[in-house]
């Protein structure tokens, strides 16, 4: 199985011929499926470029949303509408609503968008703030009271580390591989972004990564010693690879506005 992977591809950012060479470009690779790691549009757009999406490929679309795809729009409101797509397109699996996805009889897929959660780094004394915190609806009317914004956050990303434990567990039970799709990394030590790697005192590094995420991979990981967990993720636009445990390794995309491409494409 050919399963390829892209990450932060923003087509919103691209003309229509453009997006036409980017679908041109896949098929070029010729995938059995797609993994999309979030960063897709924005909420007025990420269903429709995913059905033309799946329109042009003609193959499974799996994927998780990133913070972009809720810009303009509310996380409630974007969430019902991708979960409604994806029960009535047959191509098209937003992962959260699809639980364990078997790719082959030795792998898995699971994967959740997660938030960056605030877990690493110092989030009160980040001089950063990112759009989210003015163009997503729930986040924007948090934003004047930094504490309630953690809150928040640190809620969104727990949310996402309790639907990867459950997944998670179920899929290391019966496959000796488990591919899990992430926007946000999962630890610090995945999180690069201009070029470099973060550190605790980086003001990025409360904003780019999921600790809540990170801690039920570590469980996971020293609970199924003898299974493997891949992290595929994406979000800060810088990209490396870390093996974070013997039996966990990570992977972030890198990403360029309006250069979107194939990460990967995993042989299976």
């Amino acid at each position: 199985m050919r399963l390829a992977w892209m990450t932060d591809i923003h087509l919103n950012f691209l003309g229509t011929q453009q997006i036409e060479t980017f679908l041109d470009s896949i098929l070029e690779e010729k995938p059995d499926a797609l993994l999309i790691t979030g960063d897709i549009g924005e909420a007025n757009s990420v269903e429709d470029y995913l059905k033309r999406m799946a329109e042009h490929v003609q193959c499974p679309i799996y994927f998780v949303l990133g913070n972009h795809d809720y810009y303009h729009g509310s996380i409630e409101g974007v969430r019902t509408r991708i979960r409604r797509l994806g029960r009535s397109h047959p191509l098209l699996c937003w992962l959260p609503d699809c639980g364990v996805v078997r790719l082959t009889e030795d792998v898995a897929l699971v994967g959740h968008g997660g938030w960056s959660d605030g877990g690493y780094g110092d989030f009160m004394k980040s001089s950063i703030s990112l759009n989210d915190y003015l163009l997503i609806g729930e986040l924007a009317r948090k934003k004047p009271y930094r504490r309630a914004l953690l809150t928040m956050l640190r809620a969104l990303g727990m949310e996402a580390a309790s639907h990867l434990q459950d997944a998670l567990d179920e899929a290391l039970r019966e496959v000796p591989h488990v591919i899990v799709a992430l926007h946000s990394p999962p630890f610090m030590e995945a999180c690069w972004h201009e070029g470099q790697s973060a550190t605790k005192d980086n003001p990025y590094l409360p904003h780019f990564t999921c600790k809540a995420c990170g801690d039920v991979l570590l469980a996971a990981a020293n609970k199924y010693p003898q299974r493997k967990i891949t992290v595929l993720c994406g979000h800060t636009h810088g990209g490396g690879s870390v093996q974070i445990r013997p039996n966990l390794h990570v992977t972030t995309g890198a990403a360029v506005y309006e250069q979107p491409r194939i990460q990967q494409v995993l042989t299976l």
